[in-house]
């Protein structure tokens, strides 16, 4: 068994809106499938009827259905009207159904996955739109469930399919993280261990989903295929937000007056800061398209531009600056530096201490001189003072 109890680094205050969707599922399971749960159905009920017929185009031939029967709660009937069901979908099934779970251990498994991801990924994106993330690669996960289940009307409950798209963001976006697991594999091995984030998360796709999926063709009594929906929805809008801040043009970059449009190419831009003239570099650089400045200018060149653009407050012009130096040289020195340089604009500018951590592993990583060198690891201890929980591994 392997059991997560915590990621490093994390980053400090309070995650409202995963607390809050906590919360409220807890809230769901105790104010309504505990009670529901002890409840036996009125057998006049017509949607028992109706559930029933649904079991019975679903058990394997020779199953005891009279034993299914006599198991059978109010709290079933509530999920086969109010979850989602493949061959009856709606919007608001679809909604509803990430708030029920068939279990206190599903309860339980899908909250401490959330808790201990939820809050990195909320800080990263903001609550409004972690929100409409969660709920949104939740719908997908489900929707990828249903694709293989089209015919189903066994409802599909809880929170795993959004809570594993919060995982492909964190798969995407802080890679160098840490995970401690509780390892119980009696009488072999019983401790707890650090392991990189993306090889629990590798695990968890691969051998926890994947494998069981395929195995199963789409079916089973998990939602593999809802899980792997869920993450892959979150990895692919990491993927494209990642994407998205490189090539955007302007980059919050105010422009200093001057006739529009301006006309440049990249021999403009070096001049500029052959003459150490920075504003209209940046004012160039920034009017072409973001292909333009492939490769065009020097390291040292991107560096300089981006260093400016920092110290003149400009955090994410300078940010854009540096990932497109690490898109066109992502090693030597000058790559360690453009990591650095990023780091510290995260922490400074955006208050991004675990997006800053993953630059500065990042950068230690490419040998860099001693002045970044010490310049990182000054970085990493700040960032070790302001988080909530004791970092581990590298961090240390």
């Amino acid at each position: 068994m392997f059991l997560p109890l915590g990621d490093a680094p994390n980053p400090r205050g309070v995650p409202v809106v995963t607390y809050a969707i906590i919360a409220v599922n807890v809230a769901v399971y105790v104010l309504l499938t505990l009670p529901l749960s002890g409840a036996a159905p009125d057998p006049a009920d017509p949607v028992l009827q109706a559930y029933l017929r649904a079991l019975m185009h679903e058990l394997p031939a020779g199953a005891p259905i009279g034993e299914v029967i006599n198991q059978l709660t109010q709290y079933d009937l509530f999920v086969y009207v109010h979850g989602f069901r493949p061959a009856a979908p709606a919007l608001v099934t679809l909604l509803q159904s990430m708030f029920m779970h068939a279990g206190l251990l599903h309860l339980f498994g899908n909250m401490l996955f959330l808790w201990i991801y939820g809050d990195n990924v909320e800080h990263r994106l903001g609550k409004l739109a972690y929100l409409f993330w969660y709920l949104a690669t939740g719908a997908a996960a489900t929707l990828f469930h249903a694709v293989f289940n089209s015919d189903s009307n066994i409802p599909l409950v809880g929170a795993s399919g959004a809570i594993s798209g919060v995982l492909g963001f964190y798969f995407v976006w802080f890679p160098h993280n840490t995970v401690r697991l509780w390892v119980f594999l009696f009488p072999i091995l019983m401790n707890v261990v650090e392991l990189p984030a993306r090889v629990v998360l590798g695990f968890y796709l691969v051998l926890d989903n994947l494998l069981p999926f395929l195995l199963s063709g789409g079916g089973g009594g998990v939602a593999h295929g809802a899980h792997i929906g869920g993450f892959v929805a979150g990895l692919a809008v990491a993927w494209v937000m990642n994407q998205r801040a490189v090539s955007q043009a302007r980059a919050g970059y105010d422009t200093a007056p001057g006739p529009e449009p301006v006309r440049a190419d990249m021999p403009d831009v070096a001049a500029a800061l052959a003459e150490d003239d920075y504003e209209t570099a940046a004012r160039l650089y920034f009017a072409l398209p973001a292909d333009a400045t492939r490769r065009a200018l020097s390291p040292r060149d991107a560096l300089a531009l981006a260093g400016w653009l920092a110290h003149h407050g400009h955090g994410r012009a300078a940010l854009v600056v540096y990932q497109r130096l690490l898109r066109d040289y992502p090693i030597g020195r000058e790559a360690a530096d453009a990591h650095v340089g990023a780091a510290l604009v995260l922490l400074q500018s955006f208050n991004q201490p675990t997006a800053a951590y993953q630059h500065l592993v990042e950068a230690l990583d490419l040998n860099p001189d001693p002045p970044t060198e010490r310049t990182a690891r000054e970085a990493l201890a700040a960032i070790a003072a302001r988080q909530k929980f004791q970092m581990g591994g590298r961090a240390r």
